[in-house]
């Protein structure tokens, strides 16, 4: 359980940042090109300096398409937010989780147990309860074709993580280092050419922030390789999405002083709970 919490405290350490980007109205892309630099740096000097760390061509070829599958889900999420608010995109981006749950009971046949599936329902319920609470502050209609972007962005994050779990069972833990470095390097690359192709402005606040995501942003999927490695994705996936959404709400209330609605408790308390009967 040591790899899912660290998991969990590197990707609540992301979506601060990127709330923390958002807030300051800095330029998003610049915010990737620095935390795909600083990613792909860390993942080669781990290849490099790690005895016992291979590179495969099966790495190679997966880890490009992901690395532009990363940028696309982000645009995806920023095409969201835009044509549905912010709240609805983070309910999608939450809901993904369906994915590489349900995947890895079919295809790796990881059926959950008893109380696993209590907590599989509660994780249904906490969604909900997040939904409810971040519905309250929608300030615009919603029509029928934002739903469009809804659908691309919970389809491209649930790909991603399930990818991990992909990577895991294919080639294990052994390769990550060179893997990742596959998904970051490449995901600079093709962020850098929209960067030059479109002459986008330099932001350096932005760059100076996305220097420092990219240290939990490469750790986070670090660490879930490994969690993946040693449990079941049935129980992986709903517990670190969880965490994140309790860290996440805690953070934001420290640090921002954003309040919760009765919904928001709610989801605390049911997603607490999902969370201990997923681990029994």
């Amino acid at each position: 359980m040591a790899y899912v919490g660290l998991t969990i405290l590197c990707s609540t350490a992301i979506a601060l940042i990127l709330k923390w980007n958002d807030a300051l109205k800095a330029s998003a892309i610049y915010l990737l090109l620095g935390n795909y630099l600083v990613a792909a740096a860390i993942s080669l000097f781990f290849w490099k300096n790690t005895p016992g760390q291979p590179a495969s061509w099966q790495s190679l070829v997966l880890g490009l398409p992901l690395g532009g599958l990363f940028v696309f889900s982000f645009f995806a999420f920023t095409k969201a937010v835009a044509a549905s608010g912010a709240s609805l995109a983070t309910v999608s981006a939450r809901l993904s989780v369906a994915i590489p749950v349900l995947l890895s009971m079919v295809l790796f046949d990881e059926l959950p147990g008893f109380w696993q599936t209590v907590g599989l329902a509660l994780v249904a319920l906490t969604l909900w309860f997040f939904y409810q609470s971040l519905k309250n502050r929608q300030t615009r209609a919603i029509h029928w074709p934002d739903f469009f972007y809804l659908f691309v962005l919970w389809l491209g994050i649930g790909i991603n993580d399930f990818s991990l779990k992909i990577f895991q069972n294919w080639r294990g833990v052994s390769e990550k280092s060179f893997f990742l470095l596959v998904i970051f390097g490449s995901a600079f690359i093709y962020t850098f050419l929209i960067v030059y192709v479109q002459n986008i402005k330099l932001d350096r606040a932005a760059f100076t922030l996305g220097l420092a995501l990219g240290i939990p942003n490469m750790f986070s999927a670090f660490f879930m390789i490994n969690a993946l490695h040693a449990l079941p994705g049935v129980i992986v996936y709903p517990t670190v999405n969880l965490g994140i959404i309790l860290l996440t709400t805690l953070g934001s209330y420290i640090i921002w002083n954003e309040k919760l609605n009765s919904a928001g408790l709610q989801a605390l308390l049911s997603g607490s709970l999902a969370i201990l009967f997923l681990n029994l």
